[in-house]
């Protein structure tokens, strides 16, 4: 498990629960892997008391399964969920590509996504697949704020959680740049401003997850319901 810095404005509970997400997320703690109060609490240097609570926390979202007697578990990966999850993101997305296209997207905003391109670029041969996942999560930030719909950006990131496992998964095991190609593609579709061209990218980039999920299933069987 990587432990990261605690902020000077973070409570305990606030600080166990960002650092058992991104490991969590980021796979550093697989789906079906024990979290233990006391080993948690001596690794990030805590009580048990808000380890206890951010561990009730992540069960409420579906990351851990707490088993009276048995102890806490990271859950494993449900298609279900990534599919819910995919789904209100792909229309919240194209609406978001749309507006882009027909407003014009500003100078600023490009070169904003061209400086993310270029990043991605960079460390995509590193193999650090937190680090692709948080520039894969800014690119798609950014389209939303180009618009001025950060807000319902932060409300669809919040229900990626799931969906994130799978992006890191595939990122670990298929080692794919397709992500930066469909970016590349998008932000040329949105230069043309073509939103039937940026819609039918996205759509296509939204649903790869499909195409990896049997080879996915079948190199980490225990990783899934």
């Amino acid at each position: 498990m990587k432990r990261l810095d605690r902020e000077p404005s973070e409570n305990a509970r606030t600080y166990a629960v960002r650092v058992l997400l991104f490991n969590i997320i980021n796979l550093e703690l697989p789906p079906g892997t024990a979290v233990s109060e006391n080993e948690l609490s001596a690794a990030l240097t805590l009580s048990r008391t808000p380890v206890r609570e951010a561990l009730i926390e992540l069960s409420k979202l579906g990351l851990v399964n707490i088993l009276p007697q048995r102890g806490s578990y990271v859950t494993r990966i449900d298609y279900e969920l990534i599919e819910e999850a995919r789904f209100m993101r792909l229309v919240l997305e194209n609406a978001v590509l749309k507006l882009a296209c027909e407003q014009g997207i500003s100078e600023e905003y490009r070169e904003k996504l061209k400086q993310n391109l270029e990043m991605e670029k960079q460390y995509l041969e590193s193999g650090d697949s937190a680090l692709l996942l948080e520039l894969d999560n800014t690119f798609h930030r950014l389209l939303f704020e180009s618009v001025n719909k950060a807000r319902t950006y932060r409300i669809v990131h919040a229900q990626m959680i799931h969906f994130d496992r799978l992006r890191v998964l595939s990122l670990k095991s298929l080692k794919s740049s397709r992500t930066l190609q469909d970016h590349e593609n998008i932000l040329y579709a949105l230069e043309r401003r073509d939103g039937e061209l940026a819609e039918m990218i996205m759509t296509r980039h939204l649903t790869r997850y499909q195409v990896k999920k049997e080879k996915l299933l079948q190199e980490y069987p225990d990783y899934f319901l």
